[in-house]
């Protein structure tokens, strides 16, 4: 039988190990996971099998929210805040946008004094180029126009 002295050492390497479990899994909780879908649309469902009921078909390049990871399936969040399943082989790791705000403008550089390159309706996805900085988003439309878009007018970021 152990002593209650040679028991302390044991205790307190699991409960060192349970903090840093708790920060990890904190620091993760944290980190937004976002891919798209693929060159094709792809069918989200309510449950991970193709036996689930079919909600959605979600158009090829939609951005989505990875939520969970299971086999070969994700419960994703689409921009309307929905959860649903989808083939992981489905999804991309492009980085798109959607437009949340009425005509969004887009910028030559990531201020709100420069010149506006483009603007951009509610609805619309953009590439993300880059990650987001100081509230702004570098990002490209699909006929080549780029600059920066402030980050609350968008989802997906």
């Amino acid at each position: 039988m152990k002593s209650a002295q040679s028991a302390r050492p044991a205790h307190r390497l699991a409960a060192s190990a349970l903090l840093l479990l708790g920060a990890a899994l904190s620091f993760n909780a944290h980190a937004l996971d976002y891919k798209a879908v693929g060159a094709a649309p792809a069918i989200m469902y309510d449950a991970p099998t193709e036996k689930g009921r079919r909600v959605f078909v979600a158009p090829r390049g939609m951005p989505v929210e990875v939520v969970l990871t299971y086999g070969d399936w994700s419960k994703v969040r689409d921009a309307g805040g929905s959860l649903s399943w989808i083939a992981s082989k489905m999804l991309v790791a492009k980085h798109n946008v959607i437009v949340t705000a009425g005509n969004a403008k887009v910028h030559a550089a990531a201020q709100e004094a420069s010149p506006v390159v483009f603007s951009a309706d509610k609805n619309v996805l953009l590439e993300a180029l880059e990650p987001p900085s100081s509230g702004w988003l570098k990002v490209k439309h699909r006929d080549g126009q780029s600059g920066y878009i402030k980050i609350p007018e968008v989802w997906g970021s």
